[in-house]
């Protein structure tokens, strides 16, 4: 060795600290050093036992930097490392690394070893090791290791050892491993090591489109004895290395991303189902830990522990779980499927991420990759989890990435799952893909590809959501998986399941006894091994909760007048309401009459139902907000029939229908006397005036208020929030109110984007804002900063929704009122929630308490029932999709006027998703207007307008522009469908059995470019 100079030692260690942390192995060295005493020793030990080599060489290179030792320590050091066997971390001591080229050849060498990691256990482990040793590239040590290893654990766990030790030597190791395995009897891997086989049996022609064969000549040894390494590198990404065919049936395949990373890439799992965790010293494949460089967001620092070089850099963050985190945690963390059930706030996202971290660690020690898929219900909460937990102490060490319908990466689904390690996207994108593949699709995905599957809110994994869909897929291949074992034939690899959620529910469970039969279904959905929740005792504290209840109205003159309006209008349609005005069930009723009358081609007790419907609403308004927002809504409700009455082509002529005319006069000779009744402040309803109080309690009692208010409608929502703002009350008492509404286009209100809705709640988490009105956008799973009051505006629904509403307020001493004007029933549901709560409770407590053979059988009886139920939904739509008509058979008719719109021959399909008619005739039809609700942006196409039928100015649908070409493309809500001569109304077009044809982009193409042509022309 080197003489080293005086002060030189920590320096270097810090320069070479990233290489360094993957070639020590730390408990033969540990024991070499005598100038470390047993106190510093033991955590490092610990360290080693608990979390594996890594995590205790991190250690001893933290403790060897950030203390003073007497002199000669560091040449004690080198010695201790090359009696170990770890020369190559010698050599970067002494400041004599190798070339960067040798380095990334070494490299390459590693990842080929970890690549063909399974094929390489099937070797004679202790000849191997025999001959290794005597080529001087196993220590003695070494050698008795792997021998106890595999008279222990058999030659599989030894020979993961022997290629552990292996790769941490010194440069020209792998030269005389290849000839170790020439000596004991196994040429072919040797061979295929070397890239033989490919030579022999795979000639690429240069001059082809496909991925050429790159030859590199590696120096091996010191004294540059040369051998060449294949690899398939893909032309068009030079950073991609793809597999011959020869390594195929070891790996899907394999990302070089950067050759200077010896870390395993990710891939898909090819060891097996569910591999459990190993903490083992089998550090095969760790990523190099990048510099981190700082985050914009304060660090939680009681749950996180950063770890600092010598100049005070943070390198990492380490993830500190609580005790009741740590116990809920565990099953996963040994491989198994569970759900893990705490309150909203209690860091079930923290809880994720640990698992993510350790899983991933897991796979890489067992050198096997890892890839893990985050999916979440609602698109904003996809940048959340990246940016607030998995991006923000994942990203350092792992590729991150996220993937929603707002994302603008330019590349594919498949792509990103193929370059990143961690991808957190919606569950609608996944099963999209995961559907393509199904069918052959190129562009599609497997299960397989994934080692974890992360799903929020898993509650919703059941009633045919999107998360069931995927979950079936699984549970059809795990029982496939079984037959395959018993037929002795390779299982298909499945990804570990982790579900979270603040509540599982009751699913309208009447008894404790369908309580329990809901929570097991959902684990079964799930295929969880069990539910983990907290223990009795350890729930947080709770916030005070209230029913704040206001007086009935002794007058309401403006409501009288509402119900008179529709009083005449039932007349005038002959239609006979069962229920009262301003109700739930009076909505029902006047739905379906619409429907009927939409179907049965009856205008005028449409148009009529339709106009009670949106009377309904304001009487609704008028008893939770101000009388002047239920008046504004009509007002607004009636211009804009108007409008649409009038045609485009001649502004004019306004058509208008005897039945619309008596509505519109019945509006206009009411309105003046409506507008009277808002002003007069008596009249307006005792609820808002016991919100008005509670608000002003809250921001006058507390020294820092900050709340949150849910309510049923985002009109609500709105007016709320304008009211707030308007009344100087709640300005004097510092009162900086916003609402917050959902991103979806399905109401008059213009919904809000996802940009909108991340910079309301960063200006509510930044505390300029302190008070929210929201909908139940924020009951579920977005990241809001603690609130100390939580009010439920007249709005109960279930007890999933109570639980998360009560859980947003997370602050000491807070409270949660339920407000509801007296007799509505309101409070009386809200204990039935309650109720509900504690049923549940008690269910997770009793399904946890059954015997694991009692438990299982009922799991398998459940998703047995869930394999059979889809097949039986899927038989039925076969023979739905069997005798599907012609599409010419299927005629459209507007459901406003009844106009001929189009036949089913004229409508195409874009992305298996929009149903489009791009004929000149049906452009005749229609005129486009501005879409005032939503302007839409998705990566290749664009929905930039409304289109309305020309006669009655009922919207049809939205322009879209579809890679250039304006494409009208149909909402099936809107028309009137004859199907088998019968006459029709559909929500979804997914419920009309007709195949369609695609979209012919080519095709029309040329259309738009000849008629362009053709117009040019005539110019001229």
């Amino acid at each position: 060795m080197k003489a080293v100079g005086v002060g030189a030692g920590k320096p270097r260690i810090t320069d070479h600290r990233n290489r360094l942390r993957r070639l020590i192995v730390v408990e033969p060295v540990l024991d070499r050093l005598d100038f470390l005493s047993a106190d510093q020793k033991e955590p490092i030990r610990a360290k080693l036992k608990s979390e594996g080599n890594l995590r205790a060489v991190d250690l001893l290179l933290q403790e060897l930097i950030s203390k003073d030792y007497p002199e000669g320590w560091f040449r004690e050091l080198l010695t201790a490392l090359e009696a170990a066997g770890c020369k190559q971390a010698v050599n970067y001591m002494e400041n004599n690394p190798p070339s960067p080229t040798l380095e990334a050849e070494n490299d390459s060498c590693m990842r080929l070893i970890n690549l063909l990691q399974l094929t390489l256990e099937d070797m004679k482990t202790t000849h191997v090791c025999e001959s290794c040793y005597q080529k001087n590239v196993l220590t003695e040590e070494d050698r008795q290791n792997i021998t106890a290893e595999t008279t222990l654990r058999g030659d599989i766990a030894g020979a993961r050892v022997l290629l552990s030790r292996l790769m941490k030597n010194e440069i020209g190791w792998f030269s005389q491993f290849l000839t170790a395995l020439e000596e004991t009897g196994h040429a072919g891997l040797a061979q295929e090591l070397r890239g033989d086989p490919l030579r022999d049996n795979e000639a690429v022609n240069s001059e082809s489109d496909e991925p050429q064969a790159l030859m590199v000549e590696t120096e091996l040894t010191p004294q540059t004895e040369k051998k060449k390494v294949e690899m398939f590198i893909d032309d068009s990404s030079p950073s991609s290395i793809s597999l011959p065919p020869s390594l195929e049936t070891q790996a899907s395949f394999f990302s070089a991303t950067s050759l200077q990373d010896v870390g395993l890439d990710s891939s898909m799992d090819s060891s097996g189902v569910n591999s459990s965790l190993d903490t083992s010293d089998l550090d095969l494949a760790s990523r190099d830990l990048e510099l981190y460089k700082g985050s914009d967001e304060e660090m939680e620092t009681e749950q996180t522990a950063e770890i600092l070089d010598q100049s005070g850099n943070e390198t990492e963050r380490e993830i500190v779980l609580r005790d009741y985190q740590m116990e809920v945690a565990l099953p996963a963390l040994e491989g198994k499927n569970i759900i893990i059930c705490l309150p909203t706030g209690s860091g079930k996202t923290r809880v994720a991420v640990y698992i993510t971290k350790q899983h991933l660690e897991s796979r890489q020690r067992l050198g096997q990759p890892g890839k893990v898929v985050v999916l979440v219900n609602k698109v904003p909460l996809v940048e959340q989890h990246y940016k607030a937990e998995f991006g923000k102490f994942l990203k350092n060490r792992y590729s991150v990435e996220r993937v929603s319908g707002d994302s603008l990466l330019k590349i594919s689904f498949p792509q990103v799952v193929e370059k990143n390690d961690i991808i957190i996207c919606t569950a609608q994108i996944l099963e999209n893909s995961l559907a393509k593949a199904k069918q052959g699709d190129e562009d599609g995905i497997k299960l397989s590809q994934f080692t974890l599957m992360v799903i929020d809110e898993c509650h919703h994994t059941q009633k045919g959501g999107v998360y069931n869909h995927i979950m079936v897929r699984y549970l059809k291949q795990k029982h496939t998986n079984i037959r395959l074992v018993k037929e002795q034939k390779d299982p298909v690899n499945l990804p570990q399941i982790l579900g979270l959620t603040a509540s599982p529910g009751v699913g309208g469970a009447k008894t404790q006894q369908k309580a329990e039969e809901h929570i097991l279904r959902i684990c079964a959905n799930l295929d969880a091994y069990t539910i983990k929740t907290k223990s009795l005792g350890e729930e947080s504290n709770a916030p005070y909760k209230r029913i704040a209840s206001a007086q009935e109205r002794k007058e309401d003159p403006f409501g009288d007048v509402i119900k008179k309006i529709m009083d005449e209008i039932h007349t005038h349609a002959e239609l006979n309401p069962l229920c009262q005005p301003g109700t739930q069930n009076y909505e029902q009723w006047v739905v379906q009459k619409e429907q009927n009358a939409a179907k049965e081609d009856n205008q005028g007790v449409r148009v009529c139902a339709e106009h009670l419907r949106q009377y309904n609403e304001a009487l609704h308004q008028s008893n939770t907000i101000r009388m002047a927002d239920a008046f504004n809504f009509l007002d607004k409700y009636h211009d804009e029939e108007i409008k649409k009455k009038i045609n485009a082509d001649d502004e004019d002529n306004i058509q208008i229908t005897d039945t619309e005319r008596f509505l519109f006069g019945l509006f206009k000779d009411n309105k003046e006397h409506l507008r009277k009744l808002m002003k007069i402040p008596a009249y307006e309803n005792n609820t808002l005036a016991q919100l008005r109080t509670l608000i002003l309690q809250e921001f006058t009692s507390r020294t820092k208020a900050r709340g949150i208010i849910f309510t049923k409608t985002r009109l609500s929502a709105i007016a709320l929030s304008q009211w707030i703002q308007e009344n100087t009350k709640f300005e004097e008492v510092g009162v900086r109110a916003s609402h917050l509404i959902g991103g979806g286009d399905q109401s008059v209100v213009k919904p809000m984007t996802a940009a909108e809705q991340k910079d309301i709640l960063n200006k509510f988490r930044e505390g300029e804002i302190n008070l929210l009105i929201a909908t139940t956008v924020a009951e579920e799973g977005l990241d809001i900063a603690e609130c100390n009051f939580v009010i439920r505006y007249c709005l109960v629904t279930n007890e999933i929704a109570m639980i998360q509403a009560r859980g947003r307020g997370r602050a000491e001493d807070s409270s949660y009122t339920v407000v509801e004007e007296a007799g509505s029933g309101v409070a009386e549901r809200e204990s039935v929630n309650e109720y509900k709560e504690k049923m549940m409770s008690k269910a997770i407590a009793r399904v946890c308490a059954l015997s694991r053979e009692v438990y299982e059988k009922k799991v398998k009886e459940n998703q047995m029932q869930t394999i059979m139920e889809e097949r039986v939904k899927a038989k039925k739509k076969q023979q739905k999709c069997m005798v599907k008509q012609d599409a010419s058979k299927v005629k459209f008719n507007c459901r406003s006027c009844g106009a001929v719109v189009c036949s089913g021959e004229n409508i195409e399909i874009i992305e298996n998703m929009h149903h489009v008619n791009v004929t000149q005739a049906f452009k005749e039809l229609f005129t486009v207007r501005e879409n005032t609700s939503l302007q839409e942006r998705l990566l290749d196409y664009e929905a930039n307008g409304v289109i309305a039928c020309k006669q009655c100015g009922q919207r049809w649908g939205s322009m879209m522009l579809y890679k250039s070409i304006e494409c009208p493309c149909l909402h099936i809500k809107n028309f009137v469908v004859t199907y088998d001569s019968k006459k029709k109304v559909f929500s979804k077009w997914n419920e009309l059995a007709i195949r369609f044809p695609a979209f012919d982009y080519s095709l029309h193409a040329d259309l738009v470019t000849q008629n362009s042509d053709d117009e040019t022309e005539d110019m001229e």
